[in-house]
């Protein structure tokens, strides 16, 4: 009598053993096709048109062959734009020879006063290497996008006209051929910023 009882309770073991793992694979396989697959490119940066400080054109393609830290800002930004371009410089200063491989590009949110003129004098207190780019504000709206920078002008409380304009504030980093290769957020340091520029170059 206990021989059968035995081989039913094993029976319904194994039975059971083989619907859990047939669910599992079951399970595993809808969970594949539901799976989003990425390709690991950040979809930042692309073509832009912009004018430099003697009024001519520039374009992203100017850059190739060299690294670009691009920062989006203004000139009349009174803290977090000429701190992160005081970061750059200092970065740049650290790498030394090194620092010929990368142009320090700064194009501005602001380009009802921020001229060719204004841009170019405004960069050149950080670097004689540093670019100061400016366009008409569909061009730089484009630019913008295309780096997923945001921005919004607002009128100063308590003032005669005169605005702001509130923005995200983020360094990137484009490579040789113009593409993405990473990002440092505000505040990364002088030596934070160095020290992963000599990784790349």
């Amino acid at each position: 009598m206990r021989r059968p009882f035995l081989l039913v309770i094993v029976g319904g073991f194994l039975l059971g053993s083989l619907i859990g793992v047939g669910a599992l694979v079951f399970n595993q396989g809808s969970q594949n096709q539901n799976r989003v697959l990425t390709s690991g490119t950040a979809l930042v940066g692309g073509p832009f048109k912009l004018v430099g400080k003697d009024g001519k054109t520039v374009t992203d393609e100017d850059f190739r062959g060299r690294y670009m830290l691009v920062f989006f800002g203004f000139t009349h930004c009174p803290d977090i734009c000429p701190a992160e371009l005081q970061v750059m410089s200092a970065a740049l200063d650290e790498l030394g020879s090194k620092a010929g491989k990368v142009v320090p590009v700064f194009i501005t949110l602001d380009p009802e006063r921020d001229t060719p003129e204004a841009v170019g004098a405004y960069v050149a207190n950080f670097g004689p290497n540093f670019v100061g780019l400016t366009g008409s504000p569909e061009d730089i709206a484009k630019a913008a996008k295309a780096y997923r920078v945001t921005y919004q002008k607002f009128q100063d409380e308590g003032t005669d006209g005169n605005y702001s304009v509130d923005h995200s504030a983020l360094l990137y980093l484009m490579g040789p051929d113009g593409r993405f290769v990473t990002h440092f957020p505000y505040g990364t340091s002088p030596g934070k910023l160095a020290e992963t520029l000599r990784r790349y170059l």
